[in-house]
């Protein structure tokens, strides 16, 4: 090796042996990851999965609810593989029903752990290949084609090739790698912060939400009426801002203005949303180490805080942390089109639609505690060239990643979403190897016809061509 300036060292170039060659890689076993590969598999070809962690899940294992599975005017708009993945979930007693929210919009509870093996099952019984522990490091191209993923791993470099790459990686690492445009954070640079989730036993959930729901002006929540405390016996809650208010004032370090409690499966369980660490890049390992070191940190005093002033919570013990960080925001792509925050506020039809989604543009502000939400009313449709990235051929992106702006993103990243999305570019990458063309080439309204035939909800009436 040979130095060439104090900061840099010149690599010996060496060959890397070819892995494997597949059909479609999938980059990313998250929620997006999985429906991608489970509907590329769904015809026989031979689909290959890669994720870094040694489960798949993503932030489904993070002790979050699903939201979004139903929209803002009470109806089921994310259907198909989500859907099948939630019916298996339902059959071990791990999922809930899709509950309306006045703040989400809808909320399905599911078991961390549960996730983990039903959503493996499901993709080895399709035959998806699953590679765990291995991260990709790079990419093989030819002009402005990919051709395939190079791989690092205990096994040192390797290099996946495939005829189509989907990047469900949610930081865009493929197509960042590729040479794709990309986009980070807002016009300063700054990313939604970021929240380790961490779980309590021993709380008497009954005392929690009769509390709300009696002493309203006591426990006050935003948006959320009193009443419907009352009648879920599973439930978010979101504020309390007097109360942390009033933790700060003595003495309690508490990073957030609200309390933010997600009640688990399990009765006494209540996952706890209320870390913040504001500055921290998703996409650099020095910042997520401080991250999850802050993040920890954070926890005493917020367990502190509950015990002695949340009803509910006098008895209640630590159980257990998330496996890692909750990532808001990194990358995006640029994409053929990007989505924008009138995009979502006016509920806007698209001639390309492949999803629909109704979250509210959610923001986690940058800096400080605070967030803005903001609802359309309606649905608002995902285009599929906002997973068609530039510049790069025979890639799709799916998830939080895919070409919006930052405020467009605080809308589409939640999980039902990037599942639809997800099974959207599963079946446009089967479809752009069996008829021979590239993702950016397929006959959008035939994958329109097939998400129908396959249970996904598409909107019918005049759409927009933008």
């Amino acid at each position: 090796m040979k130095n060439t300036t104090v900061n840099t060292i010149t690599e010996p170039a060496r060959e890397i042996p070819v892995r494997k060659e597949t059909d479609v890689l999938v980059i990313g076993g998250g929620p997006s990851g999985i429906m991608a590969a489970l509907a590329a598999a769904e015809d026989g070809l031979d689909v290959t999965l890669i994720e870094s962690r040694s489960f798949v899940g993503g932030n489904l294992t993070i002790g979050l609810p699903i939201l979004g599975f139903l929209g803002q005017k009470g109806n089921q708009i994310i259907k198909g593989l989500p859907q099948k993945l939630i019916d298996r979930l339902k059959a071990v007693q791990a999922s809930s029903e899709h509950r309306p929210c006045p703040l989400h919009m809808s909320l399905t509870l599911v078991e961390p752990e549960a996730v983990k093996t039903v959503a493996l099952q499901m993709l080895t019984e399709a035959k998806v290949d699953v590679l765990f522990y291995a991260f990709c490091a790079g990419v093989v191209k030819e002009g402005d084609e990919l051709k395939g993923v190079i791989i690092e791993s205990k096994a040192g470099r390797e290099v996946m090739l495939a005829k189509t790459i989907i990047d469900c990686s949610g930081d865009a690492d493929v197509a960042y790698r590729a040479g794709v445009p990309c986009e980070y954070g807002n016009e300063q640079g700054g990313v939604q912060p970021p929240t380790l989730m961490f779980c309590l036993g021993g709380v008497d959930t009954e005392k929690l939400r009769t509390s709300v729901a009696e002493e309203p002006r006591t426990y006050l929540t935003d948006f959320i009426p009193a009443e419907y405390f009352g009648q879920n016996n599973q439930f978010v809650l979101v504020g309390m801002r007097n109360l942390v208010k009033k933790a700060q004032e003595d003495g309690l370090t508490l990073t957030t203005e609200r309390t933010i409690l997600i009640t688990g499966l399990r009765k006494g369980e209540v996952w706890v949303n209320m870390t913040r660490v504001n500055g921290v890049n998703g996409t650099d390992p020095g910042s997520l180490s401080h991250g999850e070191i802050e993040g920890r940190n954070q926890i005493h005093d917020i367990q502190e805080y509950l015990i002695k002033y949340v009803p509910g919570f006098e008895n209640a013990y630590f159980l257990k942390t998330a496996p890692f960080l909750g990532i808001r925001e990194t990358r995006r792509i640029e994409g053929q089109y990007t989505m924008t925050r009138e995009d979502i506020m006016s509920c806007r039809h698209f001639d390309d639609a492949i999803a629909v989604a109704s979250y509210p543009l959610d923001i986690h502000h940058p800096q400080g505690g605070g967030c803005t939400l903001e609802w359309c009313g309606d649905c608002y449709d995902i285009p599929y060239r906002s997973l068609i990235p530039q510049q790069v051929k025979n890639l799709i992106v799916a998830g939080r990643c895919i070409s919006t702006t930052h405020e467009a993103m605080s809308a589409i990243r939640v999980m039902a979403p990037c599942m639809a999305m997800g099974e959207a570019a599963g079946r446009a990458a089967k479809m752009a190897i069996r008829e021979g063309v590239q993702p950016a080439d397929i006959d959008v309204k035939k994958l329109q016809e097939e998400l129908r035939e396959k249970g996904a909800y598409l909107r019918q009436g005049v759409r927009e061509k933008v």
